[in-house]
């Protein structure tokens, strides 16, 4: 019997170290086979973790992962997405101005991971730049994932 993966929110981690998961790939394919946008509200602790790690490993075109599951054969592993990912939880929240700055730098860094340089100093600005820049130089469409959105920021 496999191990249960208690507080793993890594689909990389879940599938490396042969933990159960549940295949949920059928549900995902539809997903981002019929839809463009969506807003998953669930309580803490459901998964939704999970659920953007495992979007951001097939978006990533990360096919080693996804043996054996239903989306396996399945899924255009022939092209990858650039994947602007953004967990909030890492964004300091104390003041607007805060969030402005922590939300510009990780927007930079994750720039520089794709090789692209940011120029604008605000975040939204920063954030547009960043999607364009990433189609521009792959010809893809970015893919968008943001975790722990959760109200208590924007007080």
């Amino acid at each position: 019997m496999k191990n249960l993966p208690i507080g793993i929110q890594s689909f990389e981690k879940l599938r490396d170290e042969r933990r159960l998961y549940v295949d949920k790939t059928e549900i995902i394919y539809r997903m981002v086979s019929e839809g463009s946008v969506y807003f998953l509200s669930r309580p803490r602790r459901f998964g939704k973790s999970l659920l953007i790690s495992t979007l951001d490993a097939l978006f990533s075109g990360r096919k080693e992962l996804f043996a054996g599951l239903y989306i396996y054969d399945k899924w255009d592993w022939s092209k990858s997405h650039p994947v602007i990912r953004i967990d909030w939880t890492a964004v300091k929240h104390g003041t607007p101005e805060e969030i402005e700055r922590s939300l510009s730098f990780r927007l930079k860094r994750l720039a520089r991971e794709y090789e692209i340089t940011l120029f604008s100093e605000y975040a939204s600005d920063c954030f547009s730049e960043l999607i364009e820049e990433l189609h521009r130089k792959t010809g893809e469409k970015a893919v968008v994932l943001i975790d722990e959105y959760e109200r208590r920021y924007w007080m």
